[in-house]
Parts: C-alpha cells; structure tokens; sequence
C-alpha cells in the first residue's frame, strides 16, 4: 500500500499499487480524485513506487503492527515497543432541539470551568446567533465559516477567550455554510470532522454549541463528538423535545456507534413553585445514569453576559456558580477539581 496526499487539502489516501499495475500495466500516471474535496490531480506511478521501496529498504526491521504509529522491534533486541499516538480530546457537544433551554449559557459556563480547572479547551460556536462570543466579551473577526470555507488558516480563526479556553465563534454567516454542506453529494456530514481533525489534539476538551432545531450542521457536529451533553429546561416543552432528540439520536447511532449520551442537565430549577421539581422526578425516573445536578435559577445567569463575564467571573459565590461547579466535577469525574 502508498500513501498518496492530496495537493489541495492535504488529505491522504492509502492505495493499492499493486491493483493499478495490474489494471493499466503500461502506463506512466494516473489521474486521482480526492474524496474529501474531489479535486482531481495527477499521480506518477514510478515516483509513487520508487518512495515505497525506499521507505521499505530505510528500516527493513521494523514492524508496523497497526497502523497507527505503534512499531514493535525485532524480538530479541530488548528495545521495548514504542508508541507515537496522539492524544485525543473528549468531544462533547451541547445539543437539545428545543431552544431557550439555556446550551449556550451551559457551553461556555461549563467551558470557563473546565479551564478555570486547569483543562485546555476549545469552544466551538455552530450557532449563527453566535452568542457565545457575546458572553465571552469577545468580537472575533472570524471563526468557524471561515475554517469550514479554509478562507483563512486555523490559527486566524480561533481566539483566545480567557486563559486556557479559546473560541471558535459562529454567527449569521454560518447560514451560507450549512447551504455549502447541503450541496455535497459525498460525505457531507463529515465536513466538521475534517475541519477540526487537525485541531483538536491541541486541547484537553473541545464543547460544541448547537443551535435549536435539526439541520445539516447539528448532523455534522453528532458525527464529530462522541459525548452529547443535553440541557433540559424543566418545563413541560423541552421534556417533549427531549424525547424527539433521543429518537433522532438513534438514528445517527446506527452509522456511528461512537457517539453517546452522557449527560443530562436540568436547568431553570425554581424551587419556588412545584411544577419543575414535579419535571424533575419524571426525568430522575427516565434516565436515572444520566442526570446530573440541577442548575438552580439566578439572576446573576441573565446579567453576567451584558458585561461579558461567565457565571464564575461575574458572581462566583452565586447558586448557579456551584451548580456549575459540580457539573465540571461530574465531568472530570475528580471531586477535588477546584473552580
């Protein structure tokens, strides 16, 4: 097998050489297409053949065993095996098709904790309201559109938010990538997945923003992630939509078996009138493994984005500034993380 590199878009692609010579013993090169952007470029058949022989006469010992970096050495030569494989983040997308059920508010307050704890994360706005920016206090010039496009490189996209968090902003713009994705014959929804692919081993953690509803993008976003976070308003609404959310997560899971439900957060708990703890014990009952500790309702919620602060900047003693707490702890699965 070669590995042949695509000029365009860098991606690479195993063929058989073997199988080719076979099909078109005389010929000189080949004209290959790219899968990932369909950009057809020409391929030397001799070069392409002449760098596999010599990547094989380089290191005649060695034995690659999986294919993904790990070279076991020859027995007997006491060198024990060597492993290079990159370290993946947890991919978490916050998603509920019912809007105002607070997945920006939980994305970046769980964000800023996260990095307040000392975890290096990447928040990724997929909303074309692109609030996350707003409650941030940041005014990015670019973002996620303009990765998805590759108008510009990946360094121009992402800003640095607060210390150990950086953001990947979305906004109106995004209505002409979801256009873009749409219009994809092939492999459309693994459009996000190979924008991020050579991003996200930089972070510890990478939280996806979603937007209300069900299009192309929050397809994209549950074929990158492999960990759905789901804020539920208790109120009777968003318990319904929860329910729809779960059947069209099914439906992904049977082409990718990665991704999972992990989390389930109450929000917009007032103890103050029946009705949400009534919701709450009908959720308790439904998914008893996935609830986690209820955000309480606070005021300081609704004010801290005017001044572009997260829950832990603006009010870090409030009730919903320990509930969030707790949702990092539950997270990191380490009670001793500290916000």
């Amino acid at each position: 097998m070669a590995i042949i590199v695509c000029p365009k878009c860098a991606r690479k692609h195993k063929v058989d050489l073997n199988r080719i010579k076979k099909s078109a013993p005389t010929a000189k090169s080949i004209t290959a297409r790219c899968k990932a952007c369909s950009h057809k470029f020409p391929v030397l058949l001799n070069e392409t053949a002449d760098a596999q022989a010599l990547a094989k006469v380089s290191a005649p010992k060695a034995n690659i065993s999986n294919g993904q970096g790990a070279v076991k050495a020859p027995e007997g030569s006491g060198q024990q095996e060597k492993t290079k494989e990159p370290l993946s983040p947890r991919r978490i997308c916050v998603t509920l098709s019912k809007g105002g059920v607070g997945k920006t508010t939980t994305s970046v307050n769980l964000s800023a904790g996260l990095a307040l704890a000392g975890h290096k994360v990447l928040l990724v706005d997929t909303d074309t309201q692109g609030q996350s920016s707003y409650i941030l206090g940041k005014k990015p010039r670019a973002g996620l559109t303009e990765l998805l496009t590759k108008e510009l490189a990946p360094e121009e996209c992402i800003v640095r938010a607060r210390k150990n968090l950086w953001l990947l902003a979305g906004g109106k713009s995004l209505a002409g990538v979801k256009r873009i994705i749409d219009r994809k014959s092939f492999g459309a929804e693994w459009t996000l997945s190979e924008s991020l692919a050579p991003l996200d081993q930089r972070y510890d953690f990478v939280i996806i923003d979603t937007a209300p509803g069900w299009d192309q993008l929050i397809v994209n976003v549950l074929f990158y992630a492999t960990e759905v976070l789901v804020p539920v308003a208790l109120e009777v609404m968003p318990l319904q939509g929860l329910s729809e959310f779960m059947k069209s997560l099914g439906s992904i899971q049977k082409y990718r078996k990665e991704i999972a439900l992990k989390y389930i957060v109450p929000t917009f708990m007032d103890t103050r009138v029946k009705g949400p703890e009534t919701i709450l014990q009908q959720l308790n009952k439904l998914y008893p493994e996935y609830i986690c500790t209820p955000i309480r309702y606070c005021e300081s919620l609704s004010e801290a984005p005017s001044y572009g602060k997260s829950i832990f900047e603006f009010a870090p003693g409030c009730t919903a500034s320990a509930d969030y707490r707790e949702l990092v702890q539950r997270l990191t699965q380490d009670e001793t993380v500290k916000v």
